[in-house]
């Protein structure tokens, strides 16, 4: 049961982290849309195959992310007390969630130090996806979205970091696809409704509203190892 609370916070923790994604994949999403042939661009029906194929690349990427990361926690907890080892990672998942929501509400940048760290995988990565553009298939959508998956965001490695004390890579692969389908109704609505969308969730309020709750849950989470139970009691 725990579990599934778990992906269930993931998600809200990306429907929350919407108004980031708006900031960081907006023109991403901006550059697909105006490369499809304006006959596919004008008709919603037409352009939503494109704009679902780019996003089930990118959550696959994060689920394959959060596999190789929840295996790393599970290395780590058996190398250690399985319990006392994830409730350290826990603590330090909770902390990043605190970092992750100052970051989404503009109180506290820290996180783009991450960001400029995963630019050095960017940077070996995203010429591939220049050969797949202008996107003239639902194929080559897909394969975007794979590549785009891996772009430095510091939303992301927060989540990825929540992952490594999920339990082992099956449960790290379901918290990042959690997190990612929490991201799509965003990003399905900058395909679409870029303009109007965008100019909404950049309002201070939403920002502040959306960072508050992420403090806040990583609070609770950090509250939730500090007082559990000691290995054999209870």
């Amino acid at each position: 049961m725990a579990q599934e609370a778990s992906y269930l916070a993931a998600f809200l923790v990306g429907l929350m982290g919407g108004v980031h994604c708006v900031g960081m994949c907006g023109g991403i999403v901006g550059a697909l849309t105006l490369g499809l042939p304006e006959s596919i661009r004008n008709r919603v029906g037409a352009m939503m195959p494109y704009l679902i194929a780019y996003n089930v690349g990118r959550i696959t990427s994060y689920a394959v992310a959060g596999a190789l990361m929840g295996g790393v926690g599970l290395i780590a907890a058996n190398a250690a007390a399985l319990r006392e080892a994830q409730l350290v990672l826990q603590v330090v998942a909770g902390l990043f969630m605190v970092a992750l929501g100052l970051y989404l509400g503009g109180w506290w940048q820290g996180l783009a130090q991450l960001e400029r760290a995963g630019g050095v995988l960017w940077r070996r990565i995203e010429p591939l996806g220049r050969r797949l553009m202008p996107v003239k298939t639902p194929w080559q959508a897909l394969g975007l979205g794979l590549i785009w998956g891996w772009l430095p965001c510091g939303l992301v490695y927060s989540v990825l970091v929540w992952a490594i004390a999920a339990g082992g890579m099956v449960e790290g692969a379901l918290l990042m696809a959690s997190f990612g389908l929490g991201t799509l109704p965003m990003l399905l609505g900058m395909g679409v409704f870029a303009a109007t969308l965008a100019t909404q969730v950049r309002r201070p309020l939403w920002r502040n509203l959306a960072g508050g709750l992420v403090v806040l849950f990583g609070i609770w989470t950090v509250g939730v190892a500090v007082m559990a139970p000691p290995a054999g009691t209870g």
